[in-house]
């Protein structure tokens, strides 16, 4: 386990953070600036090589001009990218710069199989590295590693793939290709694949179009809808999927490539394509652009699940447990939402824990 060549153990800290995206990033810098020691106040676990979080495992294809909205961490700004530049190269090196930068403890590549209670009111986190023991956690895993693919029956002989799996469009060149989905990656994947395939654009409910640009008001006006739900202990819904699709470099390529035409969700798959209602579809392959679902199977063991399938959040305290924050998760699954739960999750646990003693200045940047 290694962190700028230093070496680190197993051990006993105050708060332990899992995962080194925008989110988890985010609550390491604002509990170092509240006065969390690195390594023996906090420590952040993350289960990647490298830094980058789920940017790294975008497809190539995706450019910075093509991105679906990015926000700097926290003191810290991007520099101007080349808009042609692969996402997954240049988000990567800013997030490797910001945990130089602020001298984050984060230890990798350290995968985290299970989170349990003591019975001395402190938490185990369980690794394939050991354990840790904490007093609080934030949780910032993501989605990422879980990606949704919903069922339906039949046989196709075809290619699938889930666009988590999507390396761009050269491998459908020529082909006919089914895309299902109705956001932000399903409009990525018609906007490339169209240019150099035959593709049927496939939904469940017809797609929402905004004209303009995305308001504040309305960016809090969306917010609110999905924090309602898991203020409720309702399984997560997006942000993006209450927003609409507003434009976007991708979406107007696909709008000039004429593929943005929306067939209602086929019921069943075939052998070589896919059907409704007695009729029938060739294609040759299926992008499933179908989203993501929380990573929080290793929060299993401290039972916070409501009886309404997700988790009844109270801000990004899980409301069952004021030790867990999560962040990332619902209302805060996108890069601004993901750097003000970071700022509220390391608020909250200076509530629950205390304030440690403040780290001089010339250690808190």
């Amino acid at each position: 386990m290694t962190v700028y060549g230093a070496t680190t153990e197993p051990g006993e800290v105050d708060v332990v953070v899992i995962g080194a995206g925008q989110a988890g990033l985010s609550a390491a810098y604002h509990l170092r600036r509240r006065g969390f020691a690195p390594y023996t106040g906090f420590v952040v676990l993350d289960a990647d090589e490298a830094p980058g979080g789920a940017w790294a495992h975008r497809s190539p294809s995706l450019r910075m001009a093509t991105v679906h909205g990015f926000h700097d961490l926290p003191d810290f700004e991007l520099p101007p990218p080349d808009p042609q530049a692969p996402a997954r190269e240049v988000v990567p090196g800013y997030f490797a710069a910001y945990e130089a930068r602020h001298a984050l403890p984060v230890v990798r590549p350290v995968r985290v199989r299970a989170v349990r209670s003591l019975p001395d009111g402190r938490l185990r986190v369980e690794t394939d590295a050991g354990d840790w023991t904490a007093r609080a956690l934030v949780n910032a895993t993501g989605t990422w590693t879980r990606p949704f693919l919903p069922h339906y029956p039949g046989h196709f002989a075809g290619r699938q793939l889930h666009y988590a799996d999507y390396r761009g469009p050269e491998e459908f060149t020529g082909l006919r290709v089914a895309v299902v989905g109705g956001g932000a990656s399903a409009i990525q994947v018609l906007s490339e694949v169209g240019a150099v395939a035959d593709t049927l654009w496939f939904t469940r409910r017809p797609p929402v179009y905004r004209d303009g640009p995305f308001t504040a008001e309305a960016g809090r006006a969306a917010v609110a809808l999905v924090e309602e739900r898991v203020r409720q202990g309702l399984p997560v819904r997006s942000v993006v999927s209450v927003t609409g699709l507003g434009p976007s470099v991708a979406y107007r390529r696909a709008e000039e490539l004429g593929v943005l035409e929306r067939r209602p969700m086929f019921d069943r798959l075939t052998e070589h394509g896919v059907a409704t209602a007695g009729s029938e579809e060739p294609v040759d392959a299926v992008v499933w652009a179908t989203g993501f679902r929380p990573e929080i199977t290793h929060l299993a063991p401290l039972g916070l699940r409501d009886a309404g399938g997700g988790i009844r959040m109270d801000g990004t305290r899980a409301a069952a447990d004021p030790r867990i924050h999560l962040v990332g998760y619902g209302p805060s699954a996108s890069t601004v939402g993901a750097n003000r739960a970071g700022r509220a999750a390391a608020n909250g646990i200076v509530r629950l824990l205390g304030a440690p003693e403040p780290l001089p200045a010339a250690q808190r940047s």
